[in-house]
């Protein structure tokens, strides 16, 4: 019984140590992600409202913009990081951000 309370106490401490270090990988991240949504506002907002003018974001007129796959009205004609959830915004062309755009509800021109 003494080994069994041994090994058991042993199993509730790596369990808290391994859920220590979990919990501060997920502190990192949600500063890195506050930094980048600091960033973006201070360099202009990638988070598009309202009707959204694809071919305006498009400023190197290359036919490619930027869209996070997850929220889609992150739009940026350069890649980079959401500002929202901190995913790696993905290059899509103009026909195919129109297309999620369409999808997910958001309107454009």
């Amino acid at each position: 019984m003494n080994k069994f309370i041994v090994v058991s106490f042993l199993i509730l401490i790596t369990i808290f140590i391994f859920t220590g270090c979990n919990n501060h990988d997920k502190k990192s991240k949600s500063a890195a992600v506050e930094k980048t949504i600091k960033e973006t506002q201070a360099n202009g907002s990638i988070v598009r409202k309202g009707i959204i003018d694809v071919a305006a974001i498009d400023k190197n007129k290359d036919g490619k913009v930027y869209e996070c796959p997850m929220d889609w009205n992150v739009i940026s004609d350069s890649p980079g990081k959401c500002p929202l959830c901190g995913m790696n915004l993905k290059e899509y062309t103009l026909t195919e951000t129109k297309a999620n755009l369409d999808k997910y509800d958001f309107k454009h021109k």
